[in-house]
């Protein structure tokens, strides 16, 4: 039996890279769609907790690698833990910097 073409680790770097962002810009329009998105960047990184922030957003890619576990897509599940270390690496930049 062929694996889908979803099955591959490319697949699943690219959705994990892609649902953090989609959740920090649905925070983003519920929290503070009210100013400008450069002014809530620079809003969220004056008060400190934009690690804080992004660490959060990469909590959706919990459930897209439990999604990819439970379809028995392996090489898709790698791809999203990569992504999610790139993230990590994101983070631990933003809180060395500030």
């Amino acid at each position: 039996m062929q694996k889908p073409e979803l099955d591959s680790q490319k697949t699943g770097f690219v959705a994990g890279l892609i649902l953090p962002l989609i959740s920090f810009l649905v925070f983003y329009l519920f929290r503070y769609r009210e100013i400008e998105f450069t002014e809530f960047i620079r809003h969220i990184y004056s008060r400190e907790i934009l690690s804080p922030l992004l660490s959060l957003n990469i909590l959706p890619n919990l459930l897209l690698f439990y999604l990819f576990i439970r379809k028995n897509y392996l090489f898709s599940a790698r791809g999203v833990v990569l992504a999610t270390f790139v993230f990590a690496l994101v983070v631990l930049f933003f809180r060395v910097l500030t």
